[in-house]
């Protein structure tokens, strides 16, 4: 069987999104890109900053409700169907709940071929990073930088600390081509 969806999991400002960006550019087909921070922005803005969506604390932490939950796991199903209706997906995601986050996926995505790819960073990179990116609280970074990679099982990971991001595309693009990680 061929890959037909990409996981990637990693903290805040670890580099995923550079990673999606050439990864779509160096993959042999067109892949889709699904990512986390499109579906908290596409969420009305009464629930990006309440009990029930999503709230985003000045010390960097997130925590989530009740109406988020049940629309992340609609947005889940989404991307499942949309690989399920021939498209190739690479999706871009923050396990908060680490291996409870992969889990949800897992369950969303059953029966497809899923690479997961683990995104490392250290802390105080990450941390510069966020700094310079400027739209997120200080602090998330360096909480989620291993918090995110609790008890998850990857197939591939990869370490932008000091590797870009176009050299972490292509070694995820040999797993997919060779079809072995």
């Amino acid at each position: 069987m061929t890959t037909q969806v990409i996981v990637l999991n990693g903290g805040s400002s670890s580099g995923k999104s550079g990673i999606v960006r050439c990864l779509q550019a160096v993959l042999p087909d067109p892949w889709l890109a699904f990512g986390i921070d499109g579906f908290v922005e596409s969420m009305p803005a009464s629930l990006q900053s309440s009990g029930t969506g999503i709230e985003f604390a000045a010390d960097g932490g997130v925590s989530v409700g009740e109406e988020f939950t049940r629309l992340e796991a609609a947005w889940r199903a989404g991307v499942a169907a949309t690989a399920w209706a021939g498209a190739r997906v690479i999706v871009d995601d923050v396990f908060l709940g680490g291996a409870h986050s992969q889990e949800r996926w897992r369950k969303s995505l059953d029966g497809l071929d899923v690479l997961w790819v683990g995104v490392r960073c250290e802390a105080e990179v990450a941390a510069g990073r966020e700094i310079v990116r400027g739209d997120r609280s200080r602090g998330m970074a360096e909480k989620q930088a291993e918090l995110v990679h609790q008890g998850v099982v990857y197939d591939i990971e990869v370490d932008t600390t000091h590797t870009e991001a176009l050299d972490c595309a292509r070694a995820i693009a040999e797993a997919v081509v060779s079809g072995s990680p």
